[in-house]
């Protein structure tokens, strides 16, 4: 019986060693909803909004996309929410009956529609017994012009030809969210307030905008040491810092121009369609000096918009060689340099400028935070 002991016994310490070896499973304190929300009203201005409506709305939104509330993600959240609108589920935009006005004679001249006939759509009686024109004057908010749109599609034959049957208001909501994320991500996930209600319509509610904005904040695999880049991302698309990176690695390599945007191709537009992208047409040039076939070149650059691109094959060899050319591990991330343009926009921005500027939001919060 005492070899059999001696042996259980010696199990018994080389087991207890090697739990001890094994560094600890990192376990963040487990917070209930209503300390979340205690936390957010202390972080969110102290005047001129509801805090406790947009805590409860925020930690709600965590809650539901089983996304970690710490300081850190909640911090995150709040700076773009801060960038973006200041605190406005359905924010105004200066000069927003111009910029419709400018939409719609745009759509109206590439199809080469009279403006005498684009009057006369405009003075037809809408659904709440205004003229066209009258609702077009009294805009204030994306989601007055939303709602324009969709009534001009659904009611006017000539708004469906002006529109395509799609809506030219593609953001919204007190983050800025696509509504095109937000219809897929409900398609793929649900939606925790409803079946059957408009998506579009609550882009532009607080709990609505919240929802999806972090959603598209935070719920996607990334291995970035810093938030910085998920707030690019945010701008620019998913998985647009770690592209821009590649594409800095991959100028390096063949000594040729390439601006770090973050698209690696050209969206599919269908069979016949054989163009291709200035970075893939780069990487594909150098299969042969990375010692990968063209084919799978091309497959692994189709992942641009996925996690398992840099687990790839290309993904590895550029980085590889382009690591040793630097005689330096290169980063893996960047921000993009995208110019941002649209409607809203009244000057020169780029996606780096407003990556930096929820930085800049996204550190006071962290100050706030910890301060005694």
């Amino acid at each position: 019986m005492r070899r059999p002991c001696r042996f259980l016994v010696a199990c018994a310490v080389l087991l207890g060693l090697a739990a001890c070896s094994t560094p600890p499973e990192r376990r963040w304190p487990e917070r209930t909803p209503a300390e979340v929300r205690e936390q957010l009203i202390g972080l969110l201005p102290a005047k001129g909004v509801d805090r406790e409506g947009w805590a409860t709305d925020i930690e709600a939104a965590f809650r539901h996309l089983a996304l970690l509330p710490s300081t850190d993600n909640l911090c995150a959240a709040l700076a773009v929410i801060e960038q973006e609108t200041g605190y406005r589920a359905n924010p105004e935009v200066p000069g927003l009956p111009r910029i419709a006005r400018q939409e719609i004679e745009r759509r109206a001249a590439r199809l080469k529609i009279p403006p005498v006939a684009v009057a006369a759509v405009l003075e037809l009686p809408s659904g709440n017994g205004q003229r066209f024109e009258q609702r077009v004057a009294a805009l204030r908010t994306e989601k007055d012009m939303s709602d324009l749109f969709e009534e001009l599609i659904g009611r006017v034959p000539l708004g469906q030809a002006l529109f395509a049957s799609a809506n030219p208001v593609r953001t919204g909501g007190s983050m800025q969210v696509s509504i095109e994320f937000a219809a897929r991500h409900a398609a793929e996930h649900g939606y925790p307030y409803g079946a059957g209600l408009s998506i579009r319509d609550e882009v532009f509610t607080r709990r609505g905008g919240v929802y999806f904005g972090i959603a598209h904040l935070l719920q996607y695999p990334n291995s970035y040491d810093r938030h910085i880049y998920r707030y690019a991302d945010f701008n620019a698309g998913w998985y647009a810092s770690r592209n821009a990176a590649f594409q800095k690695a991959l100028s390096l390599l063949s000594g040729q121009a390439l601006a770090p945007d973050g698209d690696l191709r050209l969206p599919d537009q269908g069979l016949f369609d054989s163009r291709t992208a200035r970075t893939e047409q780069v990487a594909i040039s150098l299969a042969p000096q990375l010692g990968l076939p063209e084919w799978r070149v091309r497959r692994d650059l189709a992942l641009e918009n996925r996690f398992e691109f840099e687990q790839s094959e290309t993904w590895r060899a550029v980085f590889a060689a382009a690591d040793a050319r630097a005689g330096k591990p290169l980063p893996r991330a960047v921000l993009p340099q995208i110019v941002l343009e649209g409607p809203k926009i009244s000057r020169r921005l780029t996606t780096a400028w407003f990556a930096n500027r929820v930085q800049s939001r996204y550190q006071q919060c962290i100050n706030r935070a910890y301060a005694p």
